[in-house]
């Protein structure tokens, strides 16, 4: 292992119990993860003080990816609302449900930059994919990744060119905008030979602080694909894949490799200095120390 993983350091299964674990967050008040559980439509929390896996929420309505807003409360996605909304201490508010009069997908998950948009993905998993949220159609007709800016209401579609949009994460200066690509595994299960199949993450550069333009992949990611993923503090991505957690150099090289005996979904930061890597990956959570912070938790 690299310098990245804390001296001693090894995986630890934390809990179990999930079908499909998803949507990890660290709650530094509550010094907890929470994290989705999306067939079973619940959201479950693992607290580092006891030790124990709570249920938070039941009929969640099939949430998936979170992040914390600017103020500390909880924006996630929501496959069966087709929404992004805001948990206050347990209060839902939608925030956005619709585009050009046309319902959104799926959302599946999201980033807060710190101007306070909101951007997030939306493939179809919620729709077309059995048991992550209710059975419904392709509206605008594609998978966008979208900017909400929540002091005028404003949606803009910022990336149109991904086919399954799934994960995304800003560099460190917010320069940039990494999104991955799932569409090796389409929502409805069903391969369009006429569309690409990618399991990359893609790169953008942000002008303006809205704009994403010079779109490129940055790293094929396998075996499996990129799911879910954070970017440190250096700029390193630390991205799901079928068998470990892999991580990025800025320049697109493989540095390091963490095996995770179960499919990864997603990842994050936590802990009260940040260095804990908290993964939900199938059935369980796993965590283990490493030597960075998350590059939002460097930034504040």
């Amino acid at each position: 292992m690299t310098d990245l993983i804390a001296p001693g350091a090894t995986l630890e299964n934390v809990a179990s119990g999930a079908v499909w674990a998803e949507g990890p967050v660290w709650l530094p008040a509550r010094r907890a993860v929470r994290f989705s559980d999306i067939p079973n439509n619940r959201i479950l929390e693992y607290s580092e003080d006891s030790g124990e896996l709570a249920v938070y929420r039941d009929d969640a309505e099939f949430t998936n990816g979170r992040t914390l807003d600017l103020d500390g409360s909880v924006i996630q996605c929501s496959h069966g609302r087709r929404a992004v909304e805001r948990d206050r201490d347990g209060v839902i508010e939608v925030l956005v449900d619709s585009w050009a009069g046309k319902r959104l997908n799926s959302p599946n998950d999201v980033v807060v930059k710190s101007d306070g948009t909101i951007w997030f993905t939306d493939p179809s998993y919620g729709i077309k994919k059995p048991g992550e949220g209710h059975p419904g159609e392709l509206e605008y007709g594609d998978h966008y990744v979208f900017r909400l800016d929540p002091r005028d209401g404003s949606l803009t579609p910022v990336v149109i060119d991904v086919e399954t949009p799934n994960g995304l994460a800003f560099s460190p200066d917010e320069s940039l905008l990494y999104v991955a690509d799932s569409a090796i595994s389409p929502p409805d299960g069903r391969r369009d030979p006429a569309r690409p199949g990618g399991h990359s993450i893609h790169c953008y550069d942000v002008f303006d602080g809205r704009l994403c333009k010079n779109g490129r992949e940055f790293a094929e990611v396998g075996p499996g694909l990129p799911d879910g993923f954070r970017v440190d503090e250096a700029g390193r991505i630390w991205t799901s894949s079928l068998d470990a957690v892999q991580v990025f150099a800025p320049t697109g090289e493989l540095v390091e490799r963490i095996p995770v005996p179960e499919k990864i979904a997603n990842v994050c930061f936590g802990g009260d200095d940040g260095r804990t890597l908290y993964i939900t990956a199938t059935s369980s959570l796993y965590r283990i120390r490493t030597t960075v912070r998350d590059a939002v938790a460097a930034r504040t």
